[in-house]
């Protein structure tokens, strides 16, 4: 289990979001349990994931999400892995939540450019326009 990039979901932890620091330890490899060393706040290590409180394996659930998002329709999954079409299409709404969620969080709000202004630059004659950040 690799912790390097795992930080304390604890909003009251002084650690939270620091990653790498050795903070984070191992509660239980069986349960995939982690520990915060400041804290001492257990979690469990698909907390903030697409997989957490899932009971199917990682490995089925990344199979079928993978399958839809190439088109594979709903209901050749529901009849090639056994599953409740209701579950898959749960399934399929919780990862998009989760990929808008980093969307927002990474592109939207570009906190690690600090302040920025938008700049705007042509690409061609056409009007065509892109936008970057500037520092």
């Amino acid at each position: 289990m690799d912790l390097a990039d795992t930080f304390c979901p604890n909003l009251d932890c002084p650690a939270r979001g620091q990653t790498g620091q050795g903070n984070i330890g191992i509660h239980s490899r069986k349960e995939q349990r982690l520990i915060c060393k400041q804290c001492h706040t257990t979690f469990t290590a698909r907390k903030g994931t697409v997989f957490y409180r899932l009971r199917t394996p990682v490995e089925t659930v990344s199979l079928v999400l993978t399958l839809l998002a190439h088109g594979c329709p709903l209901q050749a999954i529901v009849v090639a892995f056994g599953f409740d079409e209701r579950t898959v299409a749960a399934w399929f709404a919780r990862a998009g939540r989760q990929a808008q969620a980093v969307q927002e969080y990474l592109v939207e709000q570009p906190q690690a450019l600090g302040q920025c202004r938008p700049m705007r630059s042509a690409l061609s004659s056409k009007a065509k326009f892109s936008w970057m950040a500037l520092r």
